[in-house]
């Protein structure tokens, strides 16, 4: 079920949605397992058009959820602030809908752990090659097809 957000008010376009994700340090990836129970767990991801990527061990909990049910959500939060005067929250958030899959070919992989780690950790580019290459056996790497996605916004005065 798809729910309308009651705020109206305060939602914000999909590419304002777009710019709370590329300036988040991590967004929380929400899945179910096996047993019905929800789990979520914060991650780096990068943004490359309507998907996101992130990369991870190949074994997991999340892993196992999402190759048994590829559906997920993802939340972002951005700025908030915190008003002296006031009992209430400023904020920008996004909330992403989508569909998982494994990204298997190793020159994709090499292609969006770059993105990642440009993002991430530029300075240290240079060992990049080296690093990948030792490690690229073991990292699983993620994409998220977005198919919704929505921004909300709450302005302080």
């Amino acid at each position: 079920m798809q729910y309308q957000m009651r705020r109206r008010d305060r939602q914000e376009s999909r590419e304002a949605a777009e710019r709370v994700i590329d300036k988040s340090a991590c967004g929380v990836l929400s899945t179910v397992d096996s047993d019905g129970e929800p789990y979520g767990v914060p991650l780096s991801f990068v943004r490359e058009g309507g998907r996101l990527f992130f990369h991870c061990a190949k074994t997991g909990h999340k892993v196992d959820n999402l190759k048994r049910k590829p559906l997920c959500c993802v939340s972002f939060v951005g700025e908030t602030r915190f008003p002296d005067n006031d009992f209430t929250v400023g904020y920008e958030s996004a909330v992403v809908f989508g569909g998982a899959s494994e990204v298997t070919d190793d020159g994709e992989k090499v292609r969006i752990l770059r993105l990642i780690c440009e993002r991430f950790t530029p300075a240290n580019m240079a060992a990049f090659d080296a690093y990948t290459a030792k490690l690229l056996p073991a990292t699983g790497v993620w994409e998220i097809h977005i198919d919704r996605i929505s921004g909300k916004r709450r302005k302080l005065p």
